[in-house]
């Protein structure tokens, strides 16, 4: 269920604005993204885990939070973000 600290680290080294960049919103919204993929997909196989389901509610208005976050503070950052991830389809 958790991304592994390989996989976790691309995705830092893919979004990351800095040299030291762990902690800007698109790196924290980017990561979230793969957790919530990953748990998306842990769900359709047990539909009746509902604390995991509850898990994925809170990770999915985080990021919504982080979104709007970034939405107010930077809209050409967001659109690009938002492009990238493929969210808003």
């Amino acid at each position: 269920m958790a991304i592994t600290q390989e996989r976790k680290n691309e995705i830092i080294n893919e979004f990351k604005t800095h040299e030291n960049d762990t902690g800007s919103p698109e790196v924290q919204i980017a990561v979230l993204t793969e957790e919530i993929n990953n748990l998306n997909n842990h769900l359709r196989t047990h539909k009746k885990d509902h604390h995991s389901r509850r898990g994925l509610l809170k990770m999915v208005g985080k990021r919504r939070n982080l979104l709007n976050y970034l939405r107010n503070k930077d809209v050409a950052r967001y659109r690009t973000l938002i492009q990238k991830l493929g969210l808003r389809r």
